[in-house]
Formats: structure tokens, C-alpha cells, sequence
């Protein structure tokens, strides 16, 4: 069962739709105890930062995902819930993320208008499993405000918008998205294929 995660926020009918329509099962869970009997988890997250995270935390999800993490439990985050991967964001300085990598999610700055909404070429810079039918330069679907930064070397995929912002980063079972697949035709469907069929989902690029 690929649990998608229910804290209020995020375009939930339509991820589950979309995995629907590889024909994988997936459940929106609300209740975090219910992580442990996930195959997978998907953590989606739309608009402020600062309320996806007080939500997260608020229904109890976080531990139950560190937790999935440890075990080793696929796990994809998409637009914010990509962002919470990170330890915070200059959105809300008062409300953490996960801390899966290190780094912060910073506003866009120097680019043609805010927020990046609208279809843009992805460029693949590393690889991973449930990238495996991605293609360089494919186009996704980006509504976004902030973009994350890292020095870690986790960085898969990156867009050009005003200067090279990052839009993918992933590691052993881990992968986050800036865009969004569910809304990305057949270039998401891919995607989302590729995660829900991931068993361990071990990277082989020595990224982590």
C-alpha cells in the first residue's frame, strides 16, 4: 500500500488519481500510525511552508515518517512536501522540517516573476531509480515561490529559472520533487511508475 499522506494539505485527489492511473494502489492515510504498514509514503504539500509544517507536525506525522526513513521505506516528497525534506525555510524561520538534508528553502530572487508557475525543462544532473524513464530536459509542471539549497550532494535535477534552481534531489529511498508529477502528463506518469514500483529503491550513483 503507498500511503499518501493526509495532513490537509496538498493536491490529494489528484495524487492519488495519478498513481490510479499506473494502475498502483495508493491511500490517503491521516492516521501517522498507519506509515508503518506502508510499502511507500508520498508527502505532498502546496502553498505556505509555515502551515504545512505546523500541520505535519500538528497531526503527529513526523516521527511516524523519521521512523518509515530508518526502515528503509521508499518515500517521495512533492513541492513542499519536497521542501519539508529539508531542515527549514526562510517562509517560516519558526517552523522546522524533517532535516533529512541539510539546507534551507530560500524565495526566488532574480527571476522573471514570482511565483514560477508553468511547465519547464528539467535538467538531470544525477541518477536514481524512479528517475530511470526520466529523460534530460524533460518538462514538468512548477508552481513555486521558494526553491530549496544544499550543499549536500543530493542534487539530481535542477531548472533553469532566472539561474539554475534546484528540482530534484534524492538519495537511498528518498526523492523530492520541486514540481508537481500529478499535474506533468505523461512525463509525471513515468515518474510516479517508477516510484510505485520501487522495491528497495537503492541508488546507484552513490548519492545519499
Amino acid at each position: 500500500m503507498i500511503a499518501i499522506v493526509d495532513y490537509g494539505v496538498g493536491n490529494l485527489a489528484s495524487v492519488r488519481k495519478a498513481f490510479a492511473a499506473v494502475g498502483a494502489r495508493a491511500e490517503l492515510v491521516s492516521d501517522p500510525a498507519r506509515l508503518r504498514d506502508a510499502t511507500a509514503v508520498v508527502l505532498p504539500g502546496v502553498g505556505n511552508f509555515g502551515h504545512c509544517s505546523r500541520e505535519f507536525h500538528r497531526f503527529g506525522f513526523a516521527p511516524e515518517l523519521r521512523g518509515a526513513r530508518e526502515r528503509g521505506v521508499p518515500i517521495l516528497g512533492i513541492c513542499v512536501g519536497m521542501q519539508l525534506l529539508f531542515e527549514g525555510s526562510d517562509e517560516d524561520r519558526g517552523e522546522p522540517g524533517l532535516g533529512f538534508y541539510r539546507g534551507s528553502v530560500v524565495r526566488l530572487t532574480g527571476v522573471p516573476r514570482v511565483p514560477q508557475i508553468g511547465w519547464n525543462a528539467v535538467r538531470k544532473i544525477g541518477d536514481h531509480p524512479w528517475l530511470r524513464d526520466v529523460a534530460d530536459g524533460d518538462h514538468f509542471y512548477f508552481v513555486h515561490s521558494y526553491a530549496a539549497e544544499t550543499a549536500e550532494d543530493v542534487v539530481l535535477g535542477t531548472v533553469d529559472y532566472g539561474g539554475e534552481r534546484l528540482a530534484i534531489v534524492g538519495g537511498d529511498g528518498l526523492l523530492g520533487v520541486q514540481f508537481h508529477p500529478e499535474k506533468s502528463g505523461a512525463n509525471g506518469l513515468r515518474l510516479l511508475r517508477a516510484f510505485a514500483t520501487a522495491d528497495a529503491a537503492v541508488v546507484t550513483s552513490g548519492h545519499r
